[in-house]
């Protein structure tokens, strides 16, 4: 059986939702109120002290992009498109949320990892709103609906749904996108998503 470590309000909430699509697995919360992720016993599983890790049959995998891309290969074919452009578009939207707009998003809380002063951390998070703003105009015209691309979810899907229940409190008016809006409802529509919003998994 697959086992998740996994944090409430994390990007590991992508894979969390695309794993109850289907998947017998089991989920390890780490404790981030305790700091439970920087203790050596979790550094030993993941030394990048992040969430998500996959624990497969074959050893631990991280990165959520990558743990998705497992995923489609594996439990959930069906989240990835057959026609090869289309699995390249996929791969295109996961690798911007990935490189682009969860580092937008950490900027708020996370500038450490980019600074060290106090006046650096805070014009990071006073350009938040701004950049988040930005991203969501990036991803608003390119939504075909209901999901990302059409009628059937992908993993592209399932990797933006953490992010997009961040964007209120990043400071994104969210009402400006109606066609994200739509999509996080057809999203938040689905067993799977729903689980984990009942599981706790978001805040």
């Amino acid at each position: 059986m697959l086992k998740l470590y996994c944090a409430p309000k994390t990007i590991s909430l992508a894979v969390v939702t695309a794993l109850n699509e289907g998947v017998h697995w089991e989920a390890i919360r780490v404790d981030f109120g305790e700091a439970e992720q920087t203790k050596p016993e979790y550094l030993s599983i993941n030394p990048k002290g992040r969430v998500p890790v996959l624990v497969t049959p074959e050893g631990a995998l991280t990165e959520t992009g990558a743990i998705l891309e497992y995923l489609g290969e594996t439990a959930l074919p069906n989240l990835v498109p057959v026609d090869p452009l289309q699995r390249a578009r996929m791969r295109e939207e996961m690798y911007y949320l990935g490189t682009s707009m969860h580092v937008n998003h950490a900027h708020k809380m996370r500038g450490y990892r980019w600074a060290d002063q106090q006046s650096s951390y805070d014009d990071m998070q006073a350009k938040v709103p701004e950049t988040m703003t930005a991203s969501c105009a990036y991803l608003e015209p390119l939504i075909v609906g209901p999901y990302l691309f059409g009628t059937e979810p992908t993993l592209a899907d399932f990797y933006l749904y953490p992010i997009a229940t961040w964007l209120e409190s990043d400071g994104v008016n969210v009402a400006a996108f109606p066609k994200l809006a739509d999509w996080k409802a057809a999203m938040e529509a689905r067993a799977s998503v729903q689980k984990a919003i009942s599981d706790g998994f978001t805040g």
